[in-house]
């Protein structure tokens, strides 16, 4: 039986797995080799690869290892035809991409650290700024060219999610090397200290690309959940009015559809450069940019581990508000019910 343990083993130092021909992402394979058996963990590396690929071809059935495998001949074709417009946003250059309050923060590595430079106007949501101006108009232009060479090539292209219609996927063009080192180099120590409740240390996979908003371009976003564990999202710019992000409450996927609360009522002013980071199951959605144009780049960030253990889960109220609210009912429930029962007795036993 090929399972993964509960708890990860803290102390060990995961091999690196890059060198290696995968159908899997290498960052997938290092995180999950914490949550081997004890016995697997001073054996070679393959059989810790073979050991885990069992693992995930469960998790990927035929069907969706079939789509991965197109997926990669189709951003194969995109790669060797593209020409990029800014060679230096394809790796991580820290001092120019990012603010120096959010690198002195990421250098502290500490919750204390991460709160002087964050706000937290909602329990969950976390909002910073993060990128220089420079990174956001390069990314921009970087779109835009995109954008540029599929209509002069006639190329189709996926679109980033089922519910906008415009956008690019950042990953397909080149982009995903530097967005997995933003995943494991910023976005996961803030994570695994904000969101260890849905696994915020394993994150080891991510979906990004940037969304288009405003004339000739979606107007806004309804209402709905991400396919993540937590989200990263940055407004790049330009000149807009409107496009609030609009909360609604934390939930699982067995109460994604249920009442919202009074409690669970947040809205987002969006500003160029600044992030917002949140559970994937935070329901949200973004009013009519009105005026301009917005253009956001978004991280989805996964944990396989995550989602493994997943299955085995019956109980999400560490992170679903409605979880959590129905186990108070319950325990409410049972509190009242003794307490009638011992006034019963206690009756009893007086007359």
């Amino acid at each position: 039986t090929y399972r993964l343990r509960l708890n990860p083993s803290s102390d060990h130092e995961p091999e690196n797995y890059e060198d290696l021909q995968l159908d899997f992402s290498p960052l997938i394979f290092s995180s999950l080799e914490r949550y081997l058996p004890p016995y697997l963990l001073p054996q070679p590396r393959d059989v810790k690869v073979n050991y885990m690929r069992e693992i995930l071809r469960r998790y990927y059935p035929e069907s969706e290892r079939i789509r991965v495998h197109k997926h990669r001949e189709y951003r194969r074709k995109i790669l060797s035809n593209y020409q990029r417009l800014h060679r230096e946003l394809y790796s991580i250059q820290a001092e120019t991409f990012f603010v120096p309050s959010f690198l002195r923060a990421m250098s502290d590595n500490s919750e204390q650290g991460f709160r002087d430079i964050m706000s937290e106007p909602w329990p969950g949501i976390f909002t910073f700024e993060m990128l220089q101006p420079r990174f956001c108009e390069m990314m921009m232009a970087e779109v835009d060219n995109f954008q540029r060479w599929v209509r002069e090539t006639k190329f189709r292209i996926m679109k980033p999610n089922t519910l906008n219609k415009y956008g690019s996927v950042l990953d397909d063009f080149g982009l995903e090397t530097m967005l997995d080192k933003v995943v494991e180099d910023y976005i996961r120590p803030i994570s695994k200290i904000f969101f260890p409740d849905v696994a915020g240390a394993t994150l080891d996979a991510h979906h990004g690309f940037a969304l288009e908003y405003g004339s000739e371009r979606d107007v806004d976003l309804g209402f709905h959940v991400d396919d993540s564990e937590v989200t990263l999202n940055v407004c790049l710019g330009k000149q807009f009015s409107g496009g609030e992000l609009f909360f609604r409450g934390v939930r699982c996927e067995k109460h994604v559809n249920t009442e919202i609360q009074s409690d669970e009522i947040y809205d987002y002013q969006q500003i160029p450069g600044h992030a917002v980071l949140h559970r994937g199951r935070h329901r949200h959605g973004a009013r009519a940019t009105t005026a301009g144009n917005r253009i956001n780049m978004l991280l989805w960030c996964r944990s396989s581990v995550f989602r493994e253990l997943r299955k085995y889960q019956r109980d999400f109220s560490g992170w679903c508000s409605q979880c959590q609210r129905e186990k108070k009912e319950r325990q409410h429930q049972s509190v009242a019910a003794t307490k009638m029962e011992l006034l019963r007795r206690s009756s009893e036993t007086g007359s």
